[in-house]
């Protein structure tokens, strides 16, 4: 005879990855007003609930912290753009005038979903940051391109398992690595990778000399 009934009215809506369909959906976001119920009828106010988020496809209802985890599309948006960012770091630090090394880093561009990119326009790429920055080629990793690797890498960084980070640092080493060598600034713009994607300085050194075996 005496309960409890939550009306929702909505406050927003988008678009989420969905934890309980495990895909990108349509949601809202709701706030909530408890009342006791008599024979089924409101006849008390007993605060207020939420803010919940609600599925529109599976209408169960989430806190609102799933709205951190990017989209199905955005996630693979942030990864793209990683890789392109890394791609480029490498470069600046000495890969730039090597054409394997452009080639190398095209091909993994291309693979990430830039399915346009061409070494040409690496190449330009990197001439253009050069002369942005006044950087020359082969310096260690600066400010700006440290700035610019953290805010690819930082966002993305929490959504990836170990395994997914590790691959992004072994593609910028293989870059690094297509035409001889580390260079002391090749290390260095993969330590910062490394950083910014929470892989421990340890962990950095035994990736980039595994990269140099020979699979």
């Amino acid at each position: 005879m005496l309960g409890t009934r939550t009306a929702w009215t909505p406050v927003g809506d988008g678009e989420f990855f969905c934890p309980g369909c495990g895909g990108d959906r349509n949601y809202q976001r709701l706030t909530g007003r408890r009342r006791f119920t008599l024979l089924g009828v409101p006849v008390m106010p007993r605060g207020e609930t939420g803010p919940v988020v609600e599925c529109a496809a599976c209408r169960r209802h989430f806190g609102t912290d799933v709205l951190d985890h990017p989209t199905t599309v955005r996630f693979s948006a942030m990864l793209r753009d990683a890789v392109h960012t890394v791609a480029l770091a490498v470069l600046a630090a000495g890969g730039t005038c090597s054409r394997t090394a452009l080639e190398a880093a095209a091909v993994t561009v291309r693979a990430a979903g830039f399915d346009d990119c061409t070494e040409d326009q690496l190449g330009a790429l990197v001439e253009a940051l050069a002369a942005d920055t006044g950087r020359v080629f082969g310096e260690p990793c600066g400010a700006g391109l440290a700035i610019e690797l953290h805010e690819a890498l930082d966002p993305l960084a929490p959504h990836l398992a170990p395994a997914g980070r590790e691959s992004i640092l072994l593609q910028g080493a293989r870059i690094a690595l297509a035409d001889g060598p580390y260079t002391p600034a090749e290390r260095d713009a993969l330590a910062t990778v490394g950083a910014a994607l929470t892989i421990c300085a340890d962990d950095v050194t035994r990736l980039l000399a595994a990269a140099r075996t020979p699979s």
